[in-house]
């Protein structure tokens, strides 16, 4: 299992927190350390289109309108940090950390 996102956030830390409680060994990718590759960011738009942008973030808030209106795919090249945390692989994607997540996941 990969999780993929940043250190800082609290949201991929109750994620890596929730998955070591149940027994996951899960291998964490802060993607400023390790940018995503372009086949990755290809993957990730194709599964979860829009979704993918984190538009209440400081870093999507931070962005020009030029910036804003530019293809996702280029959007995560330039500002990887404007991804919605975290992205779960266990061989079926998942993106964010809530109820319904955790339950398919866990159980």
């Amino acid at each position: 299992m990969k999780v993929y996102g940043i250190k800082n956030c609290d949201t991929c830390r109750k994620a890596l927190s929730t998955l070591a409680g149940n027994g996951f060994n899960a291998e964490f990718i802060d993607i400023r350390d390790k940018p995503l590759t372009s086949s990755q960011i290809t993957l990730f738009v194709n599964k979860f289109g829009s979704l993918l942008i984190n538009k209440r973030s400081t870093t999507w808030r931070n962005l020009s309108e030029t910036e804003r209106a530019l293809p996702i795919e280029t959007l995560l090249e330039i500002a990887p940090t404007v991804m919605k945390r975290p992205i779960i692989d266990n061989g079926t994607l998942f993106l964010g950390w809530n109820k319904e997540i955790i339950e398919a996941l866990t159980t």
